[in-house]
């Protein structure tokens, strides 16, 4: 039992450094909380790792981002599987010419799951599935 709560309280610390290292632009550093095989579904498109970071990187640009996740649905299903999902919601603002910022605040849920390799947990799959989406004035991006 108490494995499963240290492999549980492992898995939270590492979403939280997803969030962080999406929100600081730390792309190496998010680069290696996944598996090498990682496939990522943000938006409808499944990605690569290597597909993901690029993408995202050129998505946010200079945007300042906030992400955070809560309320995580953690299951241990192996010695080393995982699932989880989290409530999450994320606002991102675009700076514009005119100095006005544009973006969106979202919700939804991450639903996720983890392999532990070489003793650390890394994230394999993520599915993004957004409840709703509201855009700040000047809308997105096109990218």
């Amino acid at each position: 039992m108490l494995r499963r709560l240290w492999d549980v309280e492992e898995v939270k610390q590492l979403k939280a450094r997803y969030f962080r290292s999406i929100d600081t632009k730390d792309w190496e550093a998010c680069r290696e909380l996944f598996t090498a095989d990682a496939r990522i579904d943000i938006g409808g498109t499944v990605r690569t790792l290597d597909e993901f970071i690029s993408v995202t990187r050129a998505w946010l640009g200079d945007a300042v981002s906030v992400h955070s996740g809560s309320t995580p649905e953690i299951e241990i299903t192996g010695p080393d599987v995982a699932t989880g999902i989290w409530g999450m919601h994320d606002y991102i603002t675009f700076p514009d010419s005119g100095g006005a910022p544009q973006g969106m605040h979202g919700y939804g849920h991450y639903h996720e799951r983890y392999r532990r390799i070489d003793g650390r947990w890394r994230i394999h799959t993520v599915t993004l599935t957004r409840l709703r989406i509201d855009l700040l004035e000047g809308g997105l991006p096109d990218v």
